[in-house]
């Protein structure tokens, strides 16, 4: 028989809302305000603003749009990173033909545009220096060529996957044949003034290593979290020295799959997933989830069991990109993927989960280390204690964060002074914020933080509830203290 102290006393209390977190990218199709607030009905925790495309005064202009339609919302800006593109190709698209031969040259005033037979590309190195055998992709990687020969200032390729190209599509090589390496000087310009816009988190794409996280960092200052997008094979390489000194990860299906065999997205998916876990970071699976709903009123069924598994896996959120940037229903994406989060979670192995963790992984840090062994204790004690609610008192989010990747049954509370620590927390696995009166002393950040969850629903009279704190007179804050609170 089950002991009784060992199921959470939800009777009375507001019930755990969907663990999983969701993304949603903001785009023509998403980007008035009474659609944004529509998402965040639906079920949109974060909103992502993408900064491929566009000027940044245009990105400035949605981010306000969306501050004002749900300020309560994170928001995540992603810098575009050291992507290469082809010259435009012709309204309508060309057509690139399997087993043919194609060339590649600079794009220039003599080569300003792509075609079926001859693909400009915008810049420079690329093209001299790719060499025989190297392997090229275009767009998604549906288009794929083989470099054969080289004929003075051109590239000669075999085609080996035809397809119809449009726009302006990535071109993608070995990432040796460019001199292109991430921040570059246009993120470092469009990082300038999201921070100055108080953007809650900052995504960078193609992270090959730690030094590209340190050196946004040290442009960005301490507002932002930072988000290193794993999207190459050096930064799968070098994981766990760029989860070190990033604050949250993403596994971005995209352009990792066009960067390594198709067959490994899904085994690094998981080790991205397990590695975040283990750093205590968020993880947001991205790309292609709904992929079919940009068209269609439903997803497929490979989609939807996509969602679950990343669910399964312990992802912390999963994400929408053209499904609602552009898609014909960007609220039912939305819906549909809430909807198929909750079920998987229905069959989530939380106890199980805990028990199998290794050991938090941190950066040397004495407060992190603390903290680390604090939440384990925490997440034991609320499972003994049949807790509904595990309280979180954190100026800065780490310490939700840490409780977060037990993935614990209970209610996991962040209690917080700081309104931008709550937006940033809504990427965090089961983590819902509230906000209190800034406390100078331990006693006072407990009774505040309780007294907030009683009046918001998560805990009623009779209840045990765990709470993480510290005290606000350390010279280094630290979250060092634990403590089992009996509602009254």
């Amino acid at each position: 028989m089950q002991d009784q102290r060992m199921t959470p006393c939800f009777e009375g209390a507001r019930r755990p809302a969907r663990r999983t977190k969701i993304v949603a990218t903001i785009g023509p199709a998403s980007w008035q305000a009474n659609t944004v607030a529509e998402l965040v009905k639906a079920g949109m925790d974060m909103a992502r603003l993408p900064l491929a495309h566009g000027s940044i005064e245009d990105a400035v202009g949605v981010l306000r749009t969306i501050r004002s339609a749900a300020p309560d919302v994170g928001l995540l800006a992603d810098l575009p990173g050291p992507k290469i593109r082809a010259a435009a190709f012709p309204e309508g698209g060309s057509a690139v033909v399997a087993g043919t031969s194609i060339e590649l040259v600079k794009e220039d005033a003599k080569h300003p545009t792509s075609g079926s037979s001859r693909i400009a590309v915008a810049n420079e190195d690329l093209i001299a220096n790719l060499q025989p055998g190297d392997r090229v992709a275009l767009g998604d990687g549906g288009v794929a060529l083989t470099i054969e020969s080289r004929a003075g200032d051109r590239v000669i390729a075999q085609v080996r996957s035809g397809g119809l190209l449009q726009g302006r599509p990535g071109v993608t090589a070995p990432a040796s044949r460019s001199s292109l390496s991430t921040p570059t000087e246009d993120d470092l310009e469009k990082l300038a003034v999201l921070v100055a816009e108080g953007v809650d988190v900052v995504a960078v794409s193609f992270v090959n290593r730690a030094a590209d996280m340190e050196i946004v960092r040290s442009a960005a200052g301490p507002g932002p979290l930072l988000c290193a997008k794993i999207e190459t094979p050096e930064g799968v390489a070098a994981l766990d020295s760029i989860l070190a000194v990033s604050e949250s990860v993403m596994v971005a299906r995209g352009d990792l799959g066009v960067r390594i065999p198709i067959e490994d997205v899904p085994h690094v998916q998981k080790q991205v997933i397990r590695a975040g876990i283990r750093y205590g970071r968020p993880v947001i699976t991205a790309t292609q989830m709904l992929e079919s709903m940009i068209s269609s009123p439903v997803p497929t069924r490979a989609e939807a069991t996509d969602v679950a598994n990343a669910v399964f896996d312990g992802t912390s959120a999963v994400m929408l990109s053209g499904e609602t940037a552009i898609g014909v229903n960007p609220v039912e994406a939305v819906a549909t993927m809430a909807a198929i989060a909750q079920r998987a979670e229905d069959n989530f192995d939380y106890r199980s989960w805990g028990s199998g963790l290794d050991a938090q992984e941190v950066a040397g840090h004495e407060t992190e280390q603390v903290t680390a062994t604090i939440t384990a204790a925490a997440w034991r004690a609320s499972m003994e204690q049949g807790s509904p609610a595990i309280i979180a008192c954190t100026r800065s989010g780490a310490t939700a964060r840490a409780i977060a990747r037990f993935r614990p049954e209970a209610q996991v509370i962040a209690a917080t002074p700081l309104e931008m620590t709550a937006r940033q927390l809504k990427m965090s696995w089961g983590v819902e914020s509230v906000i209190v009166k800034e406390s100078y002393s331990t006693d006072e950040i407990v009774w505040f933080a309780v007294q907030e969850a009683v009046e918001q629903g998560y805990a009623k009279q009779g209840d045990v509830v765990v709470v993480l704190a510290g005290s606000p007179d350390e010279p280094e804050p630290v979250t060092d203290t634990l403590r089992l609170v009996r509602v009254h």
